[in-house]
């Protein structure tokens, strides 16, 4: 099991670590439910050091990721960020990923922590063209700011720049305790807040300082769980969950980053071909009328008959919406907005239905 440089303060702040990917990781400090609302309501620290960092760098770098991701590169422009996906040639998702241009020739691509290995031999294998592919991920630790009071929180902290001005997914190179971090005004909650990618050897001195100045903010140390139990809200999907190689892009609800008219990618062809037939299941996201909570891996059923239709790949009840939710793949010709469905919890059959996504938006000021 691999761990963060934040190992040791997360066990002294008394994190309950459990495994992860391949990592020990806090899945909660304070509790689940408070840490979930303080993120809605206030700002929170998220230790995402185990996410992964591969540079896409040489005069070949756009034209290799082109290829090799399905959104659309050349949209991009220096100091903007893009989500996006890598996928198979089946069109399922290996990995949904980050790409931040810092230049026409550099790139650097954020990929979840149990990817990130296949990730790297995929792209380097995969690239057609002399672009050079770089796994730096031991080189760097990541952490999240998130909530209504992130800016105010950093703001003051980062001289020689107003973070409040940076756009939502774009990103700025920034000095920060005698360092050069990169702010991405990303993440992954539903809330405002940044995403600093900082050396491996200053993310203890940064998480410090950000503990220390925000305790006038009421800032507290986050889980895994409300990570997850936050980005459900926000219908953000999950490799392993929503995403996966088996799950086609289209049918995880990603057709709006795959651009199918910007030239051959991986998996355009089988995409293509999917498209033209009709998507057999669609994404949804349904809540449960009846007492229970549904899981990933239960079965989605129409009510009436009891036909299986689908399966549930997210759910809980959240603190938030403060209803028992989730995510399913089901069939095209079910997933319609409000239509009535059944999820098999534990033997039981409980109703729900069909609702729009995400749960949860939040209010921009």
């Amino acid at each position: 099991m691999k761990r963060t440089p934040l190992y040791e303060e997360h066990t002294r702040l008394g994190g309950k670590i459990v495994p992860f990917a391949g990592w020990e990781m806090p899945v909660q400090y304070s509790g689940v439910i408070a840490e979930h609302v303080n993120v809605r309501q206030r700002v929170g620290f998220f230790d995402v050091s185990h996410m992964g960092e591969i540079w896409v760098t040489g005069r070949d770098a756009e034209r290799a990721l082109e290829y090799m991701t399905c959104n659309k590169v050349a949209a991009l422009v220096d100091g903007k960020a893009q989500y996006s996906a890598i996928l198979n040639e089946s069109g399922g998702v290996i990995d949904d990923i980050i790409v931040y241009r810092f230049s026409p020739e550099r790139f650097l691509l954020c990929v979840n922590a149990s990817n990130t290995d296949a990730d790297f031999a995929w792209l380097s294998e995969r690239n057609p063209t002399t672009a050079t592919v770089t796994n730096a991920s031991s080189d760097y630790g990541q952490i999240a700011v998130q909530g209504p009071q992130a800016l105010d929180l950093l703001a003051p902290l980062v001289k020689g720049i107003d973070l409040r001005s940076v756009k939502p997914f774009h990103f700025v190179e920034a000095d920060l305790i005698g360092t050069t971090m990169i702010f991405a005004r990303t993440g992954y909650t539903g809330e405002d807040g940044y995403e600093i990618f900082v050396k491996s050897e200053r993310v203890l001195d940064l998480w410090r300082l950000l503990l220390e100045h925000g305790e006038s903010y009421g800032a507290l140390p986050c889980g895994l769980g409300a990570r997850d139990s936050l980005r459900l809200e926000a219908a953000y999907p999950l490799h392993g969950h929503e995403l996966s190689g088996e799950i086609s892009a289209l049918e995880s609800g990603l057709g709006w980053i795959v651009k199918l008219d910007k030239g051959d990618f991986i998996g355009r062809a089988a995409l293509l071909a999917e498209k033209e037939r009709g998507v057999a299941r669609r994404l949804v996201g349904f809540v449960l009328d009846d007492a229970g909570i549904a899981r990933q891996g239960d079965a989605v059923l129409e009510p009436s008959s009891q036909r299986d239709i689908g399966v549930v790949t997210s759910g809980t009840k959240t603190p938030t919406v403060q209803k028992a939710l989730g995510m399913a793949l089901v069939s095209s010709e079910q997933a319609s907005t409000d239509a009535r469905i059944a999820v098999s919890v534990r033997g039981r059959s409980i109703l729900g239905h069909i609702v729009p996504l995400p749960f949860y938006k939040r209010t921009k000021v």
